[in-house]
């Protein structure tokens, strides 16, 4: 709904609304998850991995929030039902979601793929996030207060990083796509749905490649594809998931954002300018 009277600064309030945010123990999770304390919001959360998930818990209460939070597995169908009925129980009413678990164990050549690593990934990343958003829709459109969506897709959704990112990239395809269909069905109902495409950002898993030296090709052949010349940190996701989820973008739907550093506008043949 858009908001009318207000200030710039309120168009990004949050207070009065339940955001559940999934992956919460992760270096995106945790970072929205005290953004959006720190905008007001009330928060549920969940990850696969407990002792993590505690910690987002703990930064988040101890800097003042109010947090509750289960664990559970994003892409199985009995776990996130358990998820939304503890939601149900602690706050009655949900206004946000964000969809970010996900899984990506690199593997080979495509030929010689594991099946059973194809179907957990996409289980994850992509039947969770349907799962997630299925109960959110119709928690909000029973409510009658409309809602916000943000799946966290990827620049591997647009085109291939090859190195065994196959089922990876293919699950964060079908997100966009999921994206665009929930945007359209649920439009008349209040509910906007979109996605950020982020490019490569220093979670664990990067930290450690760019600490390697057996890695650093790896990491310059990424940064040579990043116009602003670094990878980014977890908490420069915090900004573009707020505006989303906020009255802010009240007349945005159905939009897959770009948070790359430039990485979708540089052409694969083109290449960067030399610095003066």
């Amino acid at each position: 709904m858009a908001s009318t009277g207000s200030t710039i600064g309120d168009l990004f309030r949050l207070d009065g609304r339940v955001a559940l945010i999934t992956g919460a123990g992760g270096a995106f999770g945790r970072a929205i998850a005290c953004g959006f304390a720190e905008a007001g919001a009330r928060l549920f959360l969940t990850d696969l991995d407990a002792a993590r998930l505690d910690a987002t818990v703990t930064l988040v209460r101890d800097a003042g929030g109010i947090c509750a939070s289960t664990p559970g597995d994003a892409g199985t169908s009995a776990d996130v039902d358990a998820v939304y009925a503890q939601l149900d129980q602690e706050f009655g009413q949900i206004d946000i979601l964000v969809n970010n678990a996900g899984r990506n164990p690199m593997q080979g050549k495509p030929e010689a793929f594991p099946f059973e690593i194809w179907e957990d990934v996409l289980r994850t990343n992509l039947t969770g996030y349907f799962l997630f958003a299925r109960a959110a829709g119709k928690r909000m459109i029973e409510r009658g207060r409309g809602g916000s969506i943000v799946n966290v897709s990827s620049i591997a959704s647009a085109s291939s990083l090859g190195r065994g990112n196959l089922a990876y990239g293919v699950s964060k395809s079908g997100v966009n796509q999921l994206t665009r269909e929930l945007a359209v069905e649920w439009a008349h109902r209040g509910i906007r749905v979109n996605a950020i495409q982020p490019c490569q950002f220093l979670n664990e898993g990067w930290q450690r490649m760019v600490a390697d030296p057996n890695r650093s090709g790896l990491v310059q052949r990424v940064l040579s594809g990043i116009p602003l010349g670094r990878m980014g940190e977890p908490n420069e996701i915090v900004g573009p998931v707020l505006f989303l989820v906020s009255d802010a973008a009240s007349m945005v739907t159905g939009a897959l954002l770009p948070v790359d550093g430039g990485t979708l506008a540089l052409n694969p043949t083109g290449s960067l300018p030399v610095p003066d």
